[in-house]
């Protein structure tokens, strides 16, 4: 499993979720309860999306631009 992103902001987590399985890609989402609990207030603990390590590449590309926008 490889993390394609980490973000706090549950509008962009649902939407990469959204890209990825247009693309025929699982994402699978992790820490999103931990996240949600402290209400995105607490930077260190932001939900993440995985990906099975074939569909990685593909899944970077596709969420390059989101990516850009946490950084």
């Amino acid at each position: 499993m490889k993390e394609v992103l980490r973000t706090n902001d549950p509008v962009k987590l649902s939407y990469a979720q959204s890209l990825l399985r247009d693309a025929d890609i699982e994402p699978i989402v992790l820490d999103q309860g931990m996240s949600s609990m402290y209400g995105g207030g607490l930077p260190m603990i932001r939900a993440r999306i995985m990906v099975i390590d074939e569909d990685a590449w593909r899944a970077g590309e596709l969420l390059a631009e989101l990516r850009e926008d946490e950084a």
